[in-house]
């Protein structure tokens, strides 16, 4: 009969790698963690955070400053209309800037006396006229019409309506 004797170094290397194991897992921390019981009391006396809207006031304004910021939207919005035409880019594009551009102008009218008003409303119906071409020239035909109307209304009210123009004018 054959007397089993094991290697030595095959028991060391078993001893060393039963030791190995028995170290990491007691030593870390995600399994020590997972197999202990979490306290059903620390949830009963969990806060919950309420979170309140609060209201910004925007600032105040002067008039000038309000008016001057205006006209840098409408300028800025004209501009990208004007890009937009040029590069025959996207219908929507195209119209959603001239709506912009629109709003500007009239937030820009209330600010003014009414003889000034007067003739931003000229400008403003001029804008709205290419607007509503550019909303009928949906395979992009008059783009270049267009891009020559919406410059020529942004020379028109920056050469009147710019500040130093309408400085007197404001309400």
């Amino acid at each position: 009969m054959k007397s089993r004797i094991p290697n030595p170094k095959s028991q060391i290397a078993l001893a060393v790698t039963i030791y190995l194991l028995l170290v990491s897992f007691l030593g870390c921390e995600a399994f020590v963690r997972k197999f202990t019981r979490k306290s059903k009391k620390e949830d009963l006396h969990r806060e919950e955070m309420v979170l309140a809207p609060q209201e910004y006031q925007k600032p105040k304004l002067s008039k000038e400053e309000e008016y001057r910021q205006y006209l840098l939207y409408w300028k800025s919005w004209q501009d990208e209309l004007i890009e937009s035409l040029a590069a025959s880019r996207n219908h929507k594009k195209q119209l959603s800037c001239a709506n912009e551009a629109l709003s500007n102008l009239a937030q820009l009218r209330q600010l003014l006396n009414e003889e000034k008003q007067k003739k931003l409303d000229f400008y403003i119906d001029q804008l709205k006229e290419l607007q509503a071409k550019i909303t009928k020239d949906i395979y992009g035909r008059e783009t270049s019409r267009n891009h020559y109307s919406a410059e020529r209304i942004k020379m028109n009210i920056l050469r009147l309506f710019s500040y130093p123009k309408i400085k007197d004018s404001l309400i």
